[in-house]
């Protein structure tokens, strides 16, 4: 799919939205907090039913240019607020896309990704939808090896992937990476990465991926909008880069 010619303002407003997030996330933190540079790139963010009802047009006025969402957990959770975020986003031009949070340890992988995608992880060639997420961070490896644990992802991506066309995003932290999965590299070549490490200038990279294509900045940010704190995000190229991701054009 070609980028789309019928929105010719775009580009030239997620600029504008950019350069707003950047003072706008100067407020991220609370009294006290030390304070954090935003990050260069296009501001985002991910929420899930934790952050209350969120008014999604204030969110875009607010500068931020994509969220992520929470769709599901396990088999068996489907995220409360999920339906009333990922049509809310769509419908303010934000730019959405939905995450799973892994349970390893209580199933397989794809029975997980069937569940994600049959409950609202699949992907639509629609300019606002990004590639699922897989979020791995849970404790202790969820019980798992770490040859398990690769074969677990693969597992889940691969079936995403048949059920989608999409390459799953990973998000994780280097920390995890390494304790859960051994330092693979086996996914560096084909699934974005979604870095979370707070408080840093630069992210530390899990095993085989030379840079972030997201990057989780904090986890107390402060967005009109959002009646709680929240994570924030950065993606890590242009407006144009980011409606490529979306399109599967990138």
């Amino acid at each position: 799919m070609k980028l789309p010619n019928n929105r010719p303002g775009w580009a030239r407003r997620m600029l504008v939205v950019a350069a707003g997030a950047l003072v706008a996330a100067a407020a991220a933190f609370g009294p006290g907090a030390p304070a954090q540079a935003a990050p260069g790139g296009l501001a985002g963010v991910d929420v899930s039913h934790y952050q209350g009802s969120i008014d999604w047009g204030a969110v875009n006025s607010s500068g931020i240019a994509f969220a992520y969402i929470k769709a599901t957990e396990g088999t068996t959770v489907v995220d409360s607020a999920f339906a009333a975020n990922y049509v809310g986003a769509h419908d303010a031009g934000v730019i959405r896309g939905a995450y799973h949070f892994a349970r390893p340890g209580s199933s397989s992988g794809a029975d997980q990704a069937n569940y994600f995608a049959d409950h609202g992880g699949a992907w639509s060639a629609d300019n606002l939808t990004l590639p699922g997420a897989v979020d791995l961070e849970v404790a202790n490896c969820d019980g798992l090896s770490p040859s398990a644990m690769v074969s677990w992802i693969s597992d889940f991506t691969g079936t995403y992937k048949s059920r989608t066309g999409r390459d799953a995003v990973i998000y994780t932290t280097a920390s995890w990476w390494s304790s859960c999965t051994g330092g693979s590299t086996a996914f560096g070549s084909t699934n974005p990465m979604w870095v979370a490490h707070w408080g840093v200038s630069s992210p530390s990279m899990p095993a085989g991926w030379g840079g972030y294509t997201f990057w989780q900045w904090s986890d107390s940010g402060s967005v009109g909008g959002i009646p709680a704190t929240v994570d924030q995000d950065v993606f890590n190229g242009s407006a144009d880069r980011l409606l490529a991701l979306a399109n599967n054009t990138a």
